[in-house]
Parts: C-alpha cells; structure tokens; sequence
C-alpha cells in the first residue's frame, strides 16, 4: 500500500483542532481525507512538545517502514524556542533527516514557518530565529527536490482570527488554511487568495489580554521548561498504523478559505 505518514511536532498533531471526544483533527487529517483512497493509506505519528531529535528518533524510521509515497515533515520549531539554540547544528540534522526520507523514495512535504513573532513575547528574538529557520528549510527542500509550503508568506496568518487562546497552535479555521496550502502545493487545489493582512504585524491585543494570556500560558509553558517537562510526556501518536481509506473524523466544519 502507498500512502501519507505525518510527522512532527503539535502542528502536525492537529493541536488547537479539538474534536469532541477530546482527541485533535488538524490540518494532516484533512489532507489525508482527500487524499486517500481504498489503495491509498494514511498514518500520523506526530506528538506534542517533540523537540527535533525526538522527532528523527522516533517518527522518520517508523515512518518510511510503513513504505508511504508521501511524508510531511515539520520539526525545530519547538527546538527555536529555547535559549541556545543552535542553527548551524539543525541545519546538518534536518539535511540529513530529508535525505533519509528521500532516499526511502517517498516525497517530502517540509514547511516554511509561519511568522509566531507576530503574537509571542520577544519579537526581536524569535523572527530571527523563525527567518534562519525557513531559509534552512527552503535550502533543504531545493538539495533534495521536496515539495515547500511556503507559510511564513502568507498573510492571513499574520493575525488573531486563525489562532488558539494560546497564540502558539492554530484554530480549526487555521488548520483549514494549511490544509488548503497543502493541497494546492500538492497540486491537488487552486492556489489560494492572497488576503487583506488584517493589521500590521505586531499589534497584539490591549495589555490585559496579554497579561491574561501570560497567566493561562505562558507561565506553565515555562514550568515545564524549568522541569524538564513536555507537553507530550505519555501522549502516543492518534495514529501509529497506516489506514487506506481515511475519512476525516466529524467536528465542526470550518469554513474552507477564511482570509
């Protein structure tokens, strides 16, 4: 059986798409809807919290043993957040992962990141870090010939309406975004409009809201940094085993071009 394995991190996972048994949708899943078929299987083994080396050790080799003709691989945004990150490092790993997946002969879905400076503490530290990121990402994708969605250049992702409380995971309307930019780097959509940014970037809400915000997230996510905790710790992959004929679980049908 051919098929679509995700991998990665909380974007890949669908965080912020919730379903109502508690378990998350997300962008891969829609993707998978339209792409499989009865001979055309699905699988993702995405997890949250994963740092890139988690990714690599337990995703891409389970991954290409399930012999699938296409993988997404997102990974070093979490490892971006931290203090000492190394870039020079990453760019060795992430090449080195690509080629392994290529060299499998599956295609390999990569991503540009999309600008989190615009919502996040420390604009002037991260957007660096998120531009060498895409620059590695763009460099890898062009060596090894691997399809590039491209969302750090999207607009509609510059504001609030496609984001999570936490401003870190995108909302059902996001990952319907993604979905779409996926579908169309595929070949499988039409390219999707290019929207009215919906303020220039950085202009968060009112100082309450960022307080608030800084209570409800930010705080615990720094808890679990000091402790050297995860927001993944005990999550397994929704889906371990490769599935022909995918379906995309009900939830709240978001609208498919918001933006």
């Amino acid at each position: 059986m051919t098929g679509f394995v995700a991998i990665g991190d909380s974007f890949t996972e669908g965080v912020g798409d919730p379903l109502p048994d508690g378990t998350f949708r997300g962008w891969a899943d829609l993707v998978a809807a339209e792409l499989c078929s009865p001979d055309f299987g699905y699988a993702n083994l995405a997890v949250r919290g994963r740092r890139f080396d988690d990714v690599v050790t337990r995703q891409v080799e389970a991954a290409i043993a399930m012999g699938p003709s296409l993988v997404s691989f997102s990974g070093g945004g979490n490892d971006a957040l931290w203090r000492g990150f190394d870039l020079a490092a990453m760019r060795d790993r992430f090449d080195r992962a690509v080629a392994r997946l290529r060299a499998s002969g599956a295609d390999v879905l990569l991503f540009r990141f999309p600008d989190m400076s615009a919502r996040l503490p420390l604009p002037r530290v991260l957007r660096p870090r998120i531009v060498a990121m895409n620059d590695l990402v763009t460099e890898v994708a062009e060596r090894h010939g691997a399809y590039l969605v491209d969302l750090f250049d999207d607009r509609a992702l510059d504001g609030h309406e496609l984001w999570s409380a936490d401003r870190l995971h995108l909302n059902p309307l996001g990952h319907r975004r993604v979905a779409d930019q996926v579908l169309a780097t595929l070949g499988r959509a039409a390219p999707l409009p290019t929207p009215s940014p919906s303020g220039p970037p950085g202009t968060g809400p009112a100082l309450l809201a960022d307080l608030r915000w800084a209570s409800a997230y930010l705080a615990p996510w720094l808890r679990r940094r000091l402790t050297g905790r995860s927001s993944g710790d005990g999550i397994l992959p929704k889906r371990p085993v490769m599935t022909s004929g995918f379906e995309s679980p009900s939830g709240p049908p978001p609208d498919r071009r918001p933006g």
